[in-house]
């Protein structure tokens, strides 16, 4: 078949995947990886899907940060050190730490190597899926025009609601253009209240500041190198150490919201901006937020929640109003911009779950607030559970 453009530059990536890296590299430069596709929506591929996207995959091994990419970053991430650009500058994917397979029906993928490496395949291997999954299937989507409409018809809604927002939908795109379309009118039209995207390449082409901070994985490794109970603390810890007071969100439900809590303690509540929401009830979390930070006689006005779980209009709606006047609130709207264009948006991830911090492969699991979003080994969910202290409807 003729190969069409889907991922188009080294940076059409999310934030946070580079921020990880750099601490990475910094800390864990030994540490291997291994990550999987996991298909929750029970997508069926068309045939020889998986050979087509081992194709698209050497094409990716081409890309290569440019100069004036170069020095894009060095403007507006000031806290990502030259050692670590001169890292970026050298990079390239590498096919071989990708084993895609099918049968029938079925693909699997499993994503192995250096840590510091195989981190930057998940977002544009996700966005590389759904966009071919959409073209080979033949599932058509509305007109650059309507797209423009419902983009602004839920920028109204958010302006009336007095939000701010950010546009977190790369992994789960229709396609670059549908997202570009998205980004455009929220640019152009979404100030003051349009915050930027966490797509770095699409950042720069708007001259916008990238969003993003921290994922699920780092947690998730430091669980594997310094058990379940520590995790969360040390991995924030760390950040701190790397960072100092950038990028200061804390990523709350790796290990359900009650463990981390117990992890973050005052120290880390006064130095860290704020948390990020992303699974189980919005409305009981910012009661324990708030509950947490007053704890503490710290005034959580001074703070902010980013929201990022499966937004659109109607649950920002609840959400900003149940904040208000309480807590600061930020919402990073996903797959609502980039895939509402027709056809069901894919349910899909691609998770972490091995990861050998020294000398032996650890598999890691993700627990989250709701049972559905929980990965990893069920033995070691168990054990994860049992260790600390959870119920089994956690």
């Amino acid at each position: 078949m003729k190969y069409f453009p889907i991922i188009w530059s080294l940076l059409d990536n999310d934030f946070y995947k580079f921020t990880m890296q750099n601490a990475i590299i910094k800390l864990f430069p030994y540490a291997k990886a291994r990550y999987e596709l996991i298909n929750r929506g029970k997508h069926s591929f068309p045939k020889n899907f998986a050979n087509i996207l081992k194709g698209y995959l050497k094409k990716m091994a081409n890309l290569k940060l440019s100069n004036k990419e170069r020095i894009y970053l060095e403007k507006n991430c000031p806290y990502l050190d030259s050692s670590y650009l001169d890292f970026l500058e050298k990079y390239q994917y590498n096919p071989k730490e990708v084993n895609i397979s099918q049968n029938g029906e079925n693909i699997q993928i499993h994503i192995e190597g250096l840590w510091s490496r195989t981190i930057l395949w998940e977002v544009p291997l996700m966005a590389t899926i759904s966009e071919l999954y959409y073209y080979l299937t033949g599932a058509k989507r509305i007109s650059d025009n309507e797209i423009i409409f419902i983009t602004r018809k839920k920028l109204a809604k958010y302006k009336k609601l007095n939000v701010k927002i950010g546009e977190y939908g790369t992994r789960r795109r229709y396609s670059y253009e549908v997202q570009k379309i998205v980004l455009k009118i929220l640019k152009e039209e979404g100030n003051p209240f349009f915050m930027g995207s966490s797509n770095v390449h699409l950042s720069k082409i708007f001259s916008i500041k990238p969003l993003g901070t921290h994922g699920h994985e780092w947690v998730m490794f430091h669980a594997a190198k310094y058990g379940f109970n520590i995790a969360d603390r040390i991995a924030m810890e760390n950040w701190l150490n790397i960072y100092g007071k950038n990028l200061g969100i804390a990523l709350s439900d790796t290990y359900t919201s009650s463990v981390f809590f117990q992890n973050f303690d005052k120290k880390l509540a006064n130095i860290f901006e704020g948390i990020r929401h992303d699974s189980g009830n919005p409305i009981s979390f910012i009661d324990e937020t708030i509950k947490h930070y007053n704890k503490f006689n710290i005034n959580p006005l001074q703070k902010k929640i980013i929201f990022s779980d499966n937004l659109d209009p109607y649950k920002v709606a609840n959400i900003s109003s149940f904040c208000k006047k309480r807590i600061d609130s930020f919402f990073g709207i996903g797959t609502n911009f980039t895939n509402d264009v027709g056809p069901p948006s894919m349910n899909i991830v691609i998770k972490m779950v091995k990861a050998l911090p020294e000398k032996k492969w650890i598999s890691v699991v993700k627990l989250s607030n709701i049972e559905e979003k929980s990965t990893g080994d069920k033995n070691m969910i168990f054990l994860a559970k049992k260790i600390l202290h959870l119920s089994s409807k956690n």
